[in-house]
């Protein structure tokens, strides 16, 4: 064992400082890896060295025999205090196995006892405690005043989302029977109930504010990011019930077509990273232009954004007139999808149109173009991908179309059919309303004597315009860039907002809401947010390393880590059970490396249980083994 020192830098003193651990070295294969077995902290009582390694060597030699042994070196009584209370820690926190340490512990034992039992996942847990130690939440609900047991409480409710995002009354259900995360954060998960789950919730959402901010500063510190592109965007998941008392529950767009369900408006503000800056809860009524003054508002008035305002990106649903004018007010750079197609423009000259390559290796086609009396830049888009799947739209909806005149024309001819002139264009003008886009290209007659419609007939022209135009959108911008890439580049950050809501909807679960209270819905929806930090800050830092797993996928491989209780008799009749998790494999390894976290929460923990009644066996009973 020896003491190993860590740099670290305090951006807030901006000054450098070293932390020291108590290691072990183990060998995997044919590599030396270092083992943290303790931190010491900054050991400013030990100025020098020496005194560093001679306690280094005094902790070891108490841990391997067992702490009641006086010091082999002659060492200081500062050295011998620090030792003893850091061993105090290791037995505390079980961070060593501190039984027989010098020699391979053996038992003989009866092989045909030998039951493993109690088997759990415990990889993804892991997983998601060390990111939330990573982003402080427990030094933050500490700050208010939150008692140790609703710390475990809640840390176990953010991972059972982030893991195995289920009703609160299934999640009970998965805490008892399946999972190991009660064993990591240290809450019984026998007096886990769905009542103290809701309640924590309930909790944690009353901390909204205070906590998103704390975690945008904090995982801008963590991951030194300067967020100088922010996106905003909403979404809206609907109800299943009722909610005849909800307060914001209203009938709205649904976005997953569900017309007969109320719905509730998510908005949220994340940076280029995908980490969430700001997020709000809306009425399921609310238009998404109508919403951008109150985040814009909020926004200006974090000190970070004060100090150097990041360019908003959005898209052409909240990019009104209206919104573009409060922007420029407020002082606020913005990239967005322009809302009209614009009829008179020109190239700009100055500037040489690129072709690039999307991630499916599409081409795409860029050029600036100018637009008279406007102090816009226009950037001119065609996507080859986008034009062959709105051709084929135009197709479809022109079968549609012709679908519907024919059933309108069956009807003329049918006996007991709709006949009357003004009925006949009432279901041919619902029809035009259907399908805006190509009914102008047909012309539609109507023969009638009487106000009795005898014959409908029509004719399509050619829509060659409109199949020209596929594939081709303008991008608007605030931005003088001369390049055409770098603003496609800046725009095409978008899809970090949709990933973000494609994960908060289905790998989290927060589509559809079961609560049945505006305050439960609410609370609901913030801890799918929270679990949204743990997941992002997992996934960010294995972007950087090449990983681009999603986080369904992520939760898999690392399920494949279990946690087990081995029990065995020995020849004394005592039952020996040891709790232990299983070696990850080469996939789980990876991602904990490229984390830099730890392989595993323990290393193991034994029990022995004593026989209620002594008694000898005969050597020919059982068959014996020597174990270790």
């Amino acid at each position: 064992m020896f003491i190993k020192p860590f740099n670290k830098y305090c951006k807030t003193t901006k000054t450098r400082y070293s932390i020291y651990s108590l290691c072990e070295s183990y060998r995997d294969g044919s590599r030396t890896l270092h083992r943290s077995i303790i931190c010491l902290g900054k050991l400013d009582e030990l100025p020098t060295v020496e005194e560093k390694k001679l306690l280094g060597s005094r902790i070891e030699e108490m841990i391997k025999n067992g702490g009641n042994t006086l010091a082999l070196n002659t060492v200081s009584l500062k050295i011998e205090e620090l030792a003893q209370h850091y061993y105090r820690e290791v037995i505390k926190k079980r961070r060593y196995d501190l039984k027989h340490i010098n020699s391979l512990e053996q038992e003989t034992v009866y092989i045909n006892t030998l039951k493993n039992k109690d088997a759990r996942e415990i990889g993804a847990e892991w997983l998601c405690l060390q990111a939330l130690g990573q982003l402080g939440l427990s030094d933050f609900l500490k700050s208010k005043q939150w008692s140790e047991e609703k710390i475990n409480l809640a840390q176990t409710h953010i991972i059972s989302r982030a893991v195995y995002p289920a009703s609160e009354l299934k999640t009970v259900s998965w805490l008892k029977d399946n999972s190991s995360v009660c064993e990591l954060t240290g809450f019984d998960k026998n007096r886990i109930t769905k009542d103290l789950l809701y309640g924590i919730s309930k909790r944690l959402f009353k901390l909204k504010e205070p906590l998103e901010q704390f975690l945008s500063k904090q995982t801008n510190e963590l991951f030194d990011l300067q967020d100088t592109i922010i996106l905003y965007d909403l979404t809206n998941t609907y109800f299943e019930g009722q909610m005849k008392e909800s307060e914001i529950a209203r009938f709205g767009r649904s976005k997953e077509k569900r017309s007969d369900a109320k719905l509730i408006v998510l908005a949220v503000v994340v940076n280029q990273e995908g980490f969430l800056k700001y997020s709000n809860i809306f009425e399921g009524n609310t238009s998404d232009s109508s919403t951008l003054k109150r985040i814009i508002d909020k926004l200006s008035s974090q000190t970070s954004v004060q100090n150097r305002k990041p360019i908003v990106v959005m898209d052409a649903g909240i990019a009104t007139e209206d919104n573009i004018k409060l922007l420029r007010a407020k002082g606020y750079d913005y990239l967005c999808v322009s809302r009209s197609s614009l009829k008179a423009y020109e190239a700009d000259i100055s500037c040489t149109p690129v072709m690039i390559k999307d991630r499916k290796l599409q081409p795409i086609e860029l050029m600036k173009v100018r637009v008279e009396n406007d102090n816009d830049h226009y950037l001119w888009v065609r996507s080859h991908a986008k034009a062959l799947k709105e051709r084929s739209m135009n197709r479809l909806f022109a079968e549609r179309f012709e679908q519907g005149l024919e059933q309108i024309k069956v009807g003329v001819s049918r006996k007991g059919g709709t006949k009357k002139l003004e009925k006949v264009w009432e279901r041919i003008g619902r029809l035009k309303e259907k399908y805006p886009s190509i009914h102008k290209h047909y012309d539609v007659k109507v023969e009638h004597k009487n106000e009795i419609v005898s014959e409908i007939e029509w004719k399509q022209n050619e829509y060659t315009e409109l199949n020209d135009k596929a594939g081709i959108y303008f991008l608007r911008t605030s931005l003088d860039e001369q390049d055409e890439q770098t603003l496609w580049t800046i725009y095409n950050t978008i899809r970090e907002i949709e990933y973000t809501f494609r994960v908060l909807k289905t790998d989290l679960d927060l589509r559809p809401i079961y609560h049945k209270t505006d305050e439960a819905a609410m609370a609901h929806l913030h801890l799918g947010i929270l679990a949204y930090w743990v997941v992002n800050t997992i996934r960010y830092q294995l972007k950087q390393k090449g990983i681009h797993s999603d986080w369904r996928e992520i939760v898999r491989i690392m399920n494949t880590q279990k946690c087990v209780t081995t029990s065995v008799e020995n020849i004394k009749n005592e039952t020996i059970s040891i709790r232990q998790c299983t070696e990850p494999n080469q996939s789980v390894k990876q991602i904990y490396q490229a984390l830099k976290y730890k392989l595993v929460p323990f290393v193991r923990k034994k029990s022995v249980v004593l026989p209620s009644v002594i008694f000898k066996k005969s050597n020919n009973e059982l068959p014996l083994v020597m174990d270790g």
